[in-house]
């Protein structure tokens, strides 16, 4: 129930606004003097920023899934390619944190393991904010790299490529039972890059669901016991998604087969060199603002792949 009471919540609240926002529009334009141009350019800016407001609702009806209105737990893994690889991964975490961060999310890592020679192998992160899944969930698949290295003495060109996986939030209201027996919790020092605060005790937290096999960690904070009941949520998440999988056919198609992080089963590709180009294969929509994107200016792509769902088949 309140799961549902916030989701209704968060359609409602920018429609009232927007109904405030048109009230307070005509009300100047009643009162508005001919010739006054300086109010005139003010009500037109206005305008302008309301019109922009309405189609952000109109798209936000495209978000109309059970869990699009949750949280967003994101996570990246390299492919074959070692440093390569890893490095793409460090360089998708910084365009999803920037997305996040641009979206007014809260974007927090709960696991990171980096790589051995540079980048990360594999990071876990936690996107807060309402439709968060709703948006990421387009970005589940394979992405590919394309440049000339710069761990390459020769400057050869390489291609790399990364997993991506997202899952929502399981809300605090859906009831998920573990059972204690079924897990198994092993705690261990924190590694990588940490910080010495975190690495000097084990505070780090393992979580094995022995029935399913599913691992989750957790070793962002220097209290165990925090660490301890992110890697639940982050559990608890992970079996509602696979319930949902069993039960829901249509949640089957939006969360489909695990595809091999190589060659041919790429979502996205971005191509560095010799030229610039970011290009979706499911839409086709693509861009030469190879920056940009990498930069975190994702919601054109985003939106592409949620409006070409949203056809009838």
């Amino acid at each position: 129930m309140i799961h549902e009471l916030k989701s209704l919540k968060g359609r409602l609240d920018p429609y009232l606004k927007l109904k405030d926002g048109c009230r307070e529009i005509g009300d100047l334009l009643s009162i508005v003097e001919e010739g006054d141009t300086a109010s005139v350019r003010h009500l037109a800016e206005e305008m302008a920023k309301l019109a922009k407001k309405i189609d952000d609702l109109e798209f936000q009806k495209l978000l109309g899934g059970p869990n699009d209105p949750n949280s967003a737990i994101l996570s990246i893994n390299a492919g074959a390619g070692g440093t390569e690889s890893c490095d793409w991964v460090s360089m998708l975490l910084r365009m999803y944190s920037r997305w996040a961060e641009d979206q007014k999310y809260k974007a927090e890592i709960i696991d990171i393991l980096p790589g051995e020679e540079a980048g990360v192998k594999n990071v876990t992160l936690l996107v807060e904010g309402n439709f968060a899944y709703g948006y990421l969930k387009c970005e589940k698949g394979v992405h590919r790299l394309v440049r000339i290295s710069p761990f390459d003495s020769n400057k050869r060109r390489h291609t790399s490529f990364a997993s991506v996986d997202v899952i929502p939030e399981v809300e605090e209201d859906i009831r998920i039972d573990v059972k204690p027996e079924e897990i198994r919790i092993d705690v261990f020092r924190s590694g990588g890059k940490g910080g010495q605060g975190v690495n000097t005790t084990d505070s780090a937290v393992r979580i094995t669901h022995l029935p399913t096999g599913i691992v989750v960690q957790c070793q962002n904070e220097r209290s165990q016991l925090k660490n301890k009941a992110t890697a639940m949520k982050v559990l608890k998440s992970r079996l509602y998604e696979q319930e949902m999988n069993k039960r829901l056919a249509e949640q089957k198609k939006s969360y489909g087969e695990k595809q091999e992080i190589a060659w041919g089963s790429q979502i996205r590709s971005y191509v560095l060199h010799p030229y610039n180009l970011v290009k979706d294969h499911r839409t086709d929509f693509e861009t030469s603002d190879t920056t940009g994107v990498l930069n975190g200016d994702l919601n054109e792509f985003l939106e592409a792949v949620l409006k070409q769902r949203a056809m009838p088949s």
